[in-house]
């Protein structure tokens, strides 16, 4: 390939796209970095292969970063959140946590890239909420490869055959069986987090004041009739308001001293992250909640404990590592 940009140039843009196409792919915050990485070096050390005569460079790449997922994926279990793989509770101990391989993990929305579009953008912030990632592990690979590309990327019929490396024909076919089975496992619809919205603004305030307060009633009154709540890495999780509002008066004490602070968009949903004090009083990261809205109402919450690894993380989700003490 002939041109006068240097490769890091030509392939660090890249970089935001292939981050959300490995994450949909895999399901896993914890894969993405070294799955991108994997691909650029690739596509760094092959650049002198990149045929422009034969494909954009973006579907070169793409093609590129589905190998490694597939590679990573070779043998994986599926990926879910609590209610994917059991009843809900009816109260008593978490249980035992699962291995971080059986979970769908979060991803700020600040490390993909966004879409200009309004229409683009609902479909790009569809395909990244967590039950629509989890949904997406019900795929064969390379029927989730297909369909990513197609319905959610864009990419031409033409274009994810080559990506795929395989005859047109096979790649609308595995489209095909990928569009109908995710008919049966696609989540319902939820509003989209906007920071323009006072209506949004004023629940997440209402959220945090009332579980500051423990003020049980007003916070089961922000939880829509069909609300749940997960905790991974347990299988334990709540159906309801009631189920949430007995769980969090049973556990109160636990969550006396404990903070919440709004964080960066994750999944194309708005984010808490939990603090809880040390043994100093200093707070700490205790879980990051991941929360979805529909009509004024919160819909679902995902509390991803930090020990799950999410603590570590809390800077990508424009959170604070340490709060200054449980009385400030």
């Amino acid at each position: 390939m002939s041109t006068e940009a240097s490769p890091e140039a030509l392939l660090e843009p890249l970089r935001a796209p292939l981050t959300g196409y490995c994450y949909r792919m895999l399901g896993a915050a914890t894969e993405v970095d070294d799955a991108v990485q994997e691909t650029m070096i690739r596509a760094h050390g092959n650049l002198h292969r990149y045929d422009p005569g034969r494909a954009s460079l973006s579907t070169w790449v793409h093609a590129i970063a589905t190998n490694v997922c597939l590679d990573l994926l070779r043998g994986a279990r599926r990926r879910a959140l609590p209610w994917d793989l059991g009843p809900a509770a009816t109260g008593g101990a978490l249980g035992t946590p699962l291995p971080p391989d059986r979970w769908v993990e979060p991803l700020a929305d600040s490390r993909m890239a966004q879409a200009a579009d309004p229409a683009d953008l609902a479909v790009r912030r569809e395909s990244v909420r967590l039950a629509f990632v989890a949904a997406l592990q019900w795929l064969p690979p390379r029927q989730r490869a297909a369909l990513v590309l197609r319905d959610v990327l864009g990419f031409t019929a033409e274009e994810t055959a080559q990506v795929l490396d395989t005859s047109l024909a096979a790649a609308n076919s595995a489209l095909q069986r990928a569009r109908a089975t995710l008919v049966e496992h696609r989540p319902a619809p939820t509003d989209a987090p906007d920071p323009d919205d006072a209506a949004q603004r004023d629940l997440l305030r209402g959220y945090v004041d009332a579980f500051e307060a423990h003020d049980i009633e007003r916070l089961v009154g922000l939880l829509a009739d069909d609300v749940r709540s997960g905790m991974p890495p347990f299988l334990w999780w709540l159906d309801g308001p009631q189920s949430i509002g007995a769980a969090m008066t049973a556990g109160a004490d636990a969550c006396a001293e404990d903070r919440l602070v709004p964080g960066a968009p994750a999944n194309g949903c708005l984010t808490l992250g939990q603090y809880r004090p040390d043994a100093d009083g200093v707070l700490r990261p205790f879980a990051l909640l991941v929360l979805e809205l529909r009509g004024n109402r919160v819909a679902e919450c995902v509390t991803f404990l930090a020990f799950f690894g999410t603590g570590a993380r809390f800077a990508e989700f424009g959170l604070p590592q340490v709060l200054e003490s449980s009385s400030g």
